[in-house]
């Protein structure tokens, strides 16, 4: 069998490459996510911005 030192054996080092691979693929959903609520934010900001340079005051 192959020994690989202290990175332990193929089926730990296996585990460990398909939990990182899940980590990844939950954190590019999360960053998703984020992305939108970040341009709707700047969308809300923006637009109450130009509403008060106008004279209406929404808040």
């Amino acid at each position: 069998m192959f020994q690989f030192g202290a990175l332990g054996s193929p089926p730990t080092l296996l585990v460990g490459l398909i939990a990182l691979a899940l980590v990844i693929l939950v954190g590019r959903l999360v960053l998703r996510v984020a992305w939108k609520l970040v341009l709707l934010a700047t969308l809300a900001v923006a637009v109450l911005w130009v509403l008060g340079a106008v004279g209406i005051s929404v808040l």
